[in-house]
């Protein structure tokens, strides 16, 4: 049943991604590309004192990229980079590791870690993540 609703939650996000699009004017960007599979995507945000006022993406992929993507500018949106680089770190490790994650903190990003049974997936699922951080990093 769990399983199910995981997919559901996918599908959802991959067919109807939050926060697709472009930034005119991002203060921050940086693009993802995984060379073994042509996923690619670019990541803009406008971050004012500290806080991701806006997040967005853009590009193509398969699924677990595009729903990743589109759940990830929702879990740091309204939040502080700080706060961003935690998610990220929550979410990486709940990919990539054998614990249970908790769904409490992770929410809708649960739906993601079992690619975690698949390694070749796991850098569809951090793409964009991979690609927040490195815009958190560098201005536009």
């Amino acid at each position: 049943m769990l399983q199910e609703l995981y997919q559901e939650v996918i599908l959802d996000h991959s067919k109807s991604p939050r926060n697709s699009g472009v930034i005119d004017e991002p203060s921050h960007q940086a693009e993802g590309f995984n060379p073994f599979c042509g996923d690619q995507v670019k990541v803009m945000l406008i971050v004012d004192e500290g806080l991701i006022q806006e997040i967005r993406f853009s590009g193509q992929g398969c699924a677990i990229s595009q729903a990743s993507a589109s759940m990830m500018t929702q879990a740091v949106k309204g939040h502080t980079v700080a706060e961003a680089r935690d998610i990220f770190k929550t979410f990486h490790k709940a990919v990539t590791e054998d614990d249970e994650p908790d769904i409490d903190v992770l929410n809708e990003l649960a739906s993601l870690c079992g690619v975690k049974a698949y390694p070749s997936r796991i850098k569809c699922a951090t793409l964009a993540w991979h690609a927040m951080e490195e815009a958190l990093e560098n201005h536009a």
